[in-house]
């Protein structure tokens, strides 16, 4: 079966969208960033790095330094899947990640999207 066109999509290509999502509600990149450092364990400048080489998702999610422990108790609905029933570890990686995003841009306080 062939891969999903996302994992081979660059991740600076759909960070700009993440980041627009949240500043139309009134949130900023700062909390975006915050998110997906936490998530992954990308320092800023690491992940500053990923955007400049234009690394794909695959990679980028495979190459995390540190994935967060707690984003298992990450659950809910995003494009009509629940993300705790993904089977395909990047597939569910990136459905947290977009969760995450959904949250952030229905003003979820920033310590329950952290999951605190």
């Amino acid at each position: 079966m062939a891969k999903h066109r996302i994992y081979t999509t660059s991740f600076a290509s759909v960070y700009p969208l993440y980041v627009a999502k949240a500043e139309k509600k009134g949130r900023t990149k700062a909390e975006v960033d915050e998110i997906i450092r936490w998530l992954t364990g990308y320092g800023p400048k690491e992940l500053g790095a990923q955007l400049k080489k234009q690394t794909d998702f695959e990679t980028f999610f495979a190459k995390a330094p540190r994935p967060n422990p707690l984003r298992a108790l990450i659950k809910g609905v995003v494009c009509g899947v629940r993300v705790e029933d993904i089977e395909e570890s990047t597939m569910r990686e990136i459905r947290y990640l977009d969760k995450l995003i959904d949250e952030l841009a229905k003003g979820k306080a920033m310590e329950k999207i952290l999951r605190k």
